[in-house]
């Protein structure tokens, strides 16, 4: 149950349900609410997909690369650490979010579901990257496995239910309330990609 919970907290807080919601809700601005519940529909289906794929396509694609797990497990860390930066300073950037050239472009379009809603902001770099991080924790165990894309599709279903809520959620927490969740969430994300960096130095064999 450890790898479950482990699990979970890290998808939950890499795609971060809660700090999609507020910019949704500015993406969606000028749509009706059935066009929000489509886009929101529509992108989370497309986030899933892509997800899903990478978390059965990835590590097979590192061991055709020759790039062993235990340095991914140092670069994702370095990766997911650099994201648990940007969500304690509440700093928008391109690894959880799309960035602000990116959201004025992406205005400019009725769709979002596939950019910036699927790719990057649910499918971003981090939560690509913990997928594959946490299939090599699970070291082939179909068990393991299982749990996992169980644990993706019910992170999915929470992001799903939060674009549903987005309007509610944005006028109930506030920039504030917001920007407070980040920063904890922030906090235990910078511990678990340490842990990561530590797993792949001792699997490297230079710690023991």
């Amino acid at each position: 149950m450890d790898y479950v919970l482990n699990a979970f907290i890290t998808l939950f807080i890499v795609i971060d349900p809660i700090g999609v919601a507020p910019i949704f809700v500015g993406l969606t601005a000028r749509g009706d609410a059935a066009h929000r519940d489509r886009m929101a529909w529509r992108g989370v289906l497309l986030a899933a997909v892509i997800l899903y794929l990478f978390a059965l396509g990835g590590p097979p694609l590192l061991r055709a690369l020759g790039v062993s797990l235990a340095a991914f497990r140092i670069a994702g860390g370095v990766l997911l650490f650099l994201l648990a930066v940007d969500m304690v300073l509440v700093r928008p950037s391109g690894l959880r979010s799309a960035t602000g050239e990116e959201q004025r472009e992406a205005m400019d379009f009725e769709d979002i579901s596939v950019f910036p809603l699927a790719i990057p902001l649910i499918a971003g770099p981090g939560a690509l990257t913990s997928l594959v991080l946490l299939m090599g924790r699970a070291s082939d165990d179909p068990v393991r496995i299982a749990w996992l894309l169980a644990v993706l599709a019910a992170v999915l279903a929470c992001a799903l239910l939060a674009l549903l809520f987005a309007a509610r959620i944005t006028t109930l927490l506030g920039t504030t309330g917001a920007n407070v969740i980040s920063r904890v969430l922030g906090i235990v994300l910078a511990a678990l990609a340490v842990q990561f960096m530590l797993d792949g130095v001792v699997g490297a064999g230079l710690l023991r």
